[in-house]
């Protein structure tokens, strides 16, 4: 599907899901204005895209700097009138048993995984509010479906998010504006490579979590990218993307209050693999 003429806003593009949304959307022809928090992994992605199908326009920003965020939707908002898709795909990943997290590092995930979102919607929302046909994307993730160990931070951004956009869905429903939260189980990305930790979560190296990860990472980000894609034109307001995705949601329905002894045992089986 082509959608000609049509303003994307992407946050954390510089690679993994980010990139490859980037990628989707300028094969359709879709005018872009990308973000990532890296100068070097932004123009990578800007060099794999084809100017000819679509406009691109990228701006180095911090998603966990408010001001930053509106600075950019401002500099947007004096090129176009409106823009037709948000997607607030920015963010990074910290693992920790919270009796050992830092006050600092928990604050810092929060405000890009959770206060970038908010501030982002916040930001461009006159700019979607304008289309006749807008589409707000927050990427969530399982998750913020279930809760797990040493991800209390991870979990309580990912599980805010889900519940800031389920509300805007309520408000925005039956107007030109569809919202959509979307809910990736492992997508093979850098997320873990580059996380923080803190306690015993420390002791392994930034190589060995990211090895692991991939283990369970089964889905392509070029292959996330296409269900979003999917979920956001036929307007769900919800998104899955994965079998592991599909399966947290089905656990936490059958077994809502005791899925950690599923969890718990499939992340003990991982370890002993490793």
């Amino acid at each position: 599907m082509t959608l000609k003429a049509e303003t994307a806003v992407i946050t954390g593009a510089g690679d993994g899901i980010g990139r490859a949304l980037a990628l989707n959307l300028n094969a359709r022809g879709i005018n872009l204005h990308i973000c990532d928090i890296s100068p070097e992994r932004l123009a990578e992605t800007e060099q794999m895209l084809d100017r000819e199908k679509g406009s691109v326009a990228t701006a180095v920003v911090d998603c966990g700097n408010r001001e930053a965020i509106e600075t950019w939707a401002k500099t947007i908002a004096s090129e176009v009138t409106t823009i037709e898709f948000l997607f607030n795909n920015a963010g990074v990943a910290y693992a920790s048993e919270f009796r050992s997290a830092t006050l600092d590092n928990f604050e810092w995930l929060m405000n890009i995984n959770y206060w970038g979102v908010v501030w982002s919607t916040k930001a461009f929302l006159p700019l979607l509010e304008a289309s006749p046909n807008g589409h707000l994307i927050n990427v969530s993730s399982i998750f913020g479906m279930v809760g797990i160990a040493t991800q209390s931070a991870y979990n309580s951004a990912k599980f805010a998010v889900r519940g800031f956009t389920e509300s805007l869905q309520a408000e925005y429903r039956g107007s030109s504006l569809t919202v959509t939260c979307v809910h990736p189980g492992g997508i093979s990305t850098n997320i873990a490579l580059r996380a923080r930790s803190d306690g015993e979560s420390a002791d392994t190296s930034a190589e060995e979590r990211d090895a692991s990860f991939r283990q369970m990472a089964r889905t392509s980000p070029t292959k996330a990218a296409e269900v979003i894609m999917k979920g956001t034109l036929a307007g769900r307001r919800r998104v899955f993307i994965g079998w592991d995705a599909w399966f947290m949601q089905i656990l936490t329905k059958f077994l809502p209050t005791s899925y950690h002894l599923v969890t718990a045992r499939m992340a003990s089986r991982n370890d002993e693999s490793n």
